[in-house]
């Protein structure tokens, strides 16, 4: 740890950030009297913060990001010898790092051919949004406009990202929000909408014609999902859903828009979710992951055939994609991400990322078996979720301030867990976890012993 945190420096900091920053996601109130955390260095997938307390991350810097651990001098100095040499050109020309980066992210995505940089995963949906639009206007004679997007998830925090978000808490008193979107049901059987019936993953693909047959197929052009459902809950897609969905979507002809902003890049033990379910998607969004937030970067994959459809009459002022992402343009971003993709691949980081998801499931399922109060475990790779209830029989669920006393309690010990927030009234119920692609079993072992003594405390 550095010295400085030893120094009334350190000190000049807390009241900067105490009297000038505007923190994400969080009531600024208790900041008045309490000190507001401020983490000063990370190494591997552990934190230190302003004090010198010592923090094992089991949430990849609070929001699934950081992929591949803290303190990796190796994208450090990719990132800055590429803004030494050149920092910085609109994307409406190319780069070095951003050319080669394409070619390699595409070699790990059969069927798709075109990569559109920008720097969130909120804007690399929005740009999926408006090509969509585009060619609903230009091919469709505006019909096909409509966006379909399912309850419970989350697709980014602009006020159009917004309006595909099934989350209401997250777009309660942003409106009016964008029109044309519209919501599909959610897909976790363990809240079943039919109640306890077979093949429910096929009942809940069949929910989505119902909604595109409501609204009329020729006015729906996409469909956004993401493969494991994020933020809502932690939901991985039962069985039979994936193939009724892109059957439908290919009877219809509605593009399939898949939102990897979460599970792409190692998360779930593969490169990208979608790629447990033999989906061929139309477009994929990503972002945290690509460069494990060493610089800000995102990318709006899609095929050949959406490409062609924006430079088919080049006589048209209005033909082409008409937008652009000003941070796009910045070097840095690819020149991190190939280092990101190498890093992965050398380390076998996939790899280990199956094991301990397999490691930390196993885990969870052990706690259950003990604690009533978790009533599901659900997770795809380094990606999982315990929701906790009430009573096992009505699965109602805890309420949200005993969840959050689970994540103080965690954190008082040491180790950083997340939960649903600020998504479903009255379902912010699940914890969530996704420690880095490197994590060991010591460190899963770690993770869910906090839980456990955590889970012990809070509801005896």
């Amino acid at each position: 740890m550095s010295s400085v945190l030893k120094t009334d420096a350190m000190r000049d900091v807390i009241e900067s950030d105490r009297a000038h920053v505007w923190h994400h996601l969080a009531q600024h109130k208790i900041l008045e009297t309490v000190d507001p955390r401020i983490y000063v260095e990370g190494r591997g997938m552990r934190l230190w913060d302003a004090v010198g307390r010592e923090y094992l991350d089991a949430v990849s810097g609070g929001v699934w990001t950081v992929n591949v651990g803290y303190g990796r001098e190796s994208i450090a100095n990719a990132v800055r010898d590429q803004l030494i040499k050149m920092n910085y050109f609109s994307n409406a020309a190319g780069s070095v790092p951003g050319s080669l980066y394409a070619k390699r992210l595409i070699e790990k995505m059969p069927g798709l051919s075109r990569v559109y940089f920008g720097n969130s995963g909120s804007e690399a949906n929005e740009k999926v949004f408006k090509m969509v639009r585009q060619m609903a206007h230009r091919h469709h004679g505006g019909r096909k406009y409509k966006i379909l997007y399912r309850e419970r998830d989350y697709h980014g925090t602009t006020i159009t990202t917004l309006s595909a978000g099934g989350q209401p808490q997250r777009s309660a008193q942003y409106g009016p929000l964008t029109p044309g979107f519209v919501a599909v049901p959610h897909c976790l059987e363990y809240r079943s909408q039919w109640g306890a019936i077979e093949n429910y993953g096929e009942r809940a693909a069949d929910a989505i014609e119902e909604v595109i047959l409501r609204e009329g197929p020729d006015t729906v052009g996409a469909i956004c999902l993401e493969p494991v459902t994020a933020g809502g809950g932690v939901i991985t897609p039962p069985q039979g859903y994936w193939e009724r969905v892109q059957d439908i979507c290919r009877r219809y002809n509605i593009l399939l828009h898949i939102d990897e902003v979460v599970c792409g890049v190692g998360r779930t033990g593969k490169w990208f979710g979608y790629q447990h379910y033999g989906i061929k998607p139309d477009f994929v969004t990503m972002a945290k992951g690509v460069a494990s937030g060493y610089a800000a970067i995102a990318c709006t994959v899609t095929t050949e055939a959406v490409f062609d459809q924006f430079k088919d009459d080049p006589s048209d002022p209005l033909s082409y994609f008409r937008d652009i992402s000003t941070f796009g343009g910045c070097a840095g971003g690819p020149a991190a991400a190939l280092e990101n993709m190498r890093i992965i691949e050398d380390e076998g980081l996939l790899e280990n990322t199956v094991l301990m998801g397999h490691r930390l499931v196993a885990n969870l399922r052990e706690l259950q078996s003990r604690h009533a109060v978790i009533g599901d475990v659900r997770g795809l790779g380094l990606f999982c979720g315990a929701e906790l209830v009430a009573d096992r029989d009505t699965r109602a669920p805890v309420e949200e301030k005993k969840v959050q006393a689970v994540l103080a309690d965690c954190l008082s010990n040491g180790v950083i867990i997340g939960a649903t927030n600020r998504s479903l009234e009255g379902l912010n119920n699940t914890l969530c976890l996704s420690p880095a692609l490197i994590a060991t079993p010591a460190d899963i072992d770690n993770i869910t012993a906090a839980i456990d003594a955590a889970l012990g405390r809070v509801f005896g």
